[in-house]
């Protein structure tokens, strides 16, 4: 799916000294993830602002029993080389006599870490030209702060990113270094191939799950609040939370800006939840503001961010357009 963004809204990397160079340019990151694969291109200009050009978008299950097997797919592995393949159509697309190269970085994250045959999936991707780098969920999580948090200037912000084998939680301040961070083997495939084979999801294996969920979160945020950091905000990037805005609209047609920063309470969140995880995949499939290819693990993904709410102890979260693909840009354009 191509989205070609018009509005150019500014991103300020806000840890730029005199120690990195900042590199003006045209970029583009594509982010391998264990549900998507997605892609943005954007200018960086001398302020270090970042301006969208396009995204790309594809539901693409790399981490499709990888939980169990440790191994990707070969059907998954080759899904993801078909868009990335497309990926590159678009990027050639950019070129101009202005910027004949477009600087492109390329991350896998979960699934490709928890898989015994990465490599084999490296050399895929390296038959089409692309260099693949395997990112360790601490370097994940930062890469997500940096991208979300440069739309909050001056606040304290705990930042969730939920994906589909791990969610990424760092606190800190905006533009400033994380104070804690942490990538948790809790993602929403993960959880929905552990826990929830019935369909629609029983009581007691939502319950199973939310305490699984709970269980291994909890002590990151009792040692957060123990070291005296309050958060001015919990922003929440990605799929799941991007979902959550959409079903709560109804947006037959995604809306970029009018999901971006939007600010939903617990109860809106709860209706969500109630409204998805009460019905057969076959009618969640149909709902709107649904991709029907997320609707297999948006059960799992919603109950994980209840759970961080509550692990938390905050009542909403703001969702964020701004992740990981712009902390990858960001950060390739101060190296």
């Amino acid at each position: 799916m191509r989205c070609s963004v018009s509005s150019r809204r500014p991103f300020v990397e806000k840890d730029v000294d005199g120690s990195r160079a900042l590199h003006a340019g045209r970029y583009a990151a594509i982010d391998i993830g264990t549900v998507t694969c997605r892609m943005l291109v954007a200018d960086v200009d001398e302020q270090g602002r970042l301006h969208e050009l396009d995204r790309e978008y594809q539901i693409t299950n790399l981490g499709e029993g990888v939980d169990a097997s440790g191994v990707l797919k070969p059907e998954a592995m080759e899904r993801v080389a078909s868009a990335v393949k497309g990926y590159r159509e678009v990027l050639d697309s950019f070129a101009s006599p202005d910027h004949p190269h477009v600087r492109a970085t390329t991350m896998a994250t979960s699934a490709a870490r928890d898989a015994r045959n990465a490599a084999e999936f490296a050399d895929m991707l390296a038959a089409l030209g692309v260099s693949l780098s395997v990112i360790p969920g601490q370097k994940e999580a930062s890469l997500s702060f940096k991208g979300a948090s440069c739309d909050f200037p001056g606040e304290q912000l705990v930042v969730v990113d939920i994906g589909g084998g791990s969610t990424e939680i760092v606190a800190g301040p905006s533009g400033g270094d994380p104070v804690k961070s942490h990538s948790f083997n809790i993602g929403c495939r993960r959880v929905t191939e552990k826990f929830l084979a019935s369909d629609p999801p029983s009581c007691a294996e939502l319950q199973a799950a939310r305490a699984w969920i709970s269980s291994g979160m909890s002590s990151f945020f009792e040692e957060l609040r123990a070291s005296g950091f309050h958060a001015d905000r919990l922003v929440a990037v990605a799929g799941t939370a991007t979902t959550v805005v959409s079903i709560r609209e109804h947006m037959s047609v995604y809306d970029t800006a009018r999901v971006h920063k939007a600010l939903v309470d617990r109860p809106a969140l709860d209706q969500v939840y109630e409204q998805l995880r009460s019905v057969a995949l076959a009618d969640r499939e149909q709902i709107v503001g649904l991709d029907p290819g997320r609707a297999p693990v948006i059960v799992a993904g919603m109950v994980i961010l209840q759970s961080v709410l509550d692990s938390a102890g905050m009542d909403s979260f703001t969702v964020s357009e701004s992740d990981i693909l712009h902390g990858i840009i960001l950060d390739a354009a101060t190296r």
